[in-house]
């Protein structure tokens, strides 16, 4: 299997256009109108848009994904989803490593370059989590997280079609985590949109579950997840070490 490195033209081009995608679902949304009155959230100012894309979502999710990750679960025993889970989860590892390095985490550098050679080399290339079993924690980074590390705020909330809950920031870093994928740079097409459906559908299975108990909650689904994705990337960009007042 060929890899190519250096990113092509029409590659650029079409990580460009992601861009100019997410633009226009943020100007989309601002001029659907502001969500105002004693209720609204105010890191939520574009709500009208946001539900509706979250319906649309949840359609998709129901008709294509729920029934797809469900297939899955059931056709591969629990030992082979595992590997598959390890194998996408030790890939990232190399974009985790060069988000800590660029947000200077000296300690989540050398220990998430520990764990893709441990793993990769001792884990049967990934598939076996070696390193998690040695007591070397994993560390996920984006993007965004870096561009919160050096004092961008988040932005209003935004939920982009297909992709779920995100904010202006972390919709703006999307095309460079993209970039940063290592599946983006496999020379066989076919081969590689093979290897994004599966991470795809190993990703919807692991919170089947999750979004089980959610639907069957007695709470607004939109805000419960607007609020639980808002607070998760708050303790992602500070590690935990909230700021004082809580938010950004």
């Amino acid at each position: 299997m060929k890899t190519r490195f250096p990113a092509s033209a029409s590659r650029l081009r079409r990580v460009g256009k992601l861009s100019r995608w997410v633009a226009g679902a943020a100007l989309a949304g601002l001029l659907t109108g502001c969500a105002t009155g004693p209720g609204a959230n105010p890191a939520d100012p574009l709500e009208p848009f946001n539900r509706g894309v979250s319906r649309f979502n949840d359609t998709v999710d129901d008709a294509v994904l729920v029934p797809v990750a469900t297939a899955y679960r059931q056709a591969l025993p629990s030992l082979v989803r595992t590997g598959v889970n390890n194998f996408f989860g030790n890939l990232g590892e190399i974009w985790n490593f060069a988000n800590s390095a660029a947000q200077l985490k000296l300690q989540h550098s050398a220990e998430t370059f520990m764990r893709f050679n441990v793993n990769t080399f001792f884990g049967l290339g990934g598939l076996l989590d070696i390193a998690t079993e040695a007591g070397i924690d994993r560390h996920n980074e984006d993007f965004g997280q870096t561009l919160g590390r050096w004092g961008v705020g988040s932005g209003p909330y935004l939920v982009i079609p297909l992709l779920g809950p995100s904010s202006v920031r972390d919709a703006a870093a999307m095309p460079v985590d993209r970039v940063g994928d290592p599946l983006m740079y496999m020379g066989d097409v076919a081969a590689r949109n093979s290897l994004n459906v599966l991470r795809l559908v190993d990703l919807r299975s692991n919170y089947l579950r999750a979004g089980q108990l959610l639907d069957d909650a007695a709470l607004d689904k939109y805000s419960f997840t607007r609020d639980a994705y808002l607070q998760r990337r708050l303790n992602d960009v500070h590690d935990g070490n909230l700021p004082d007042g809580g938010d950004e």
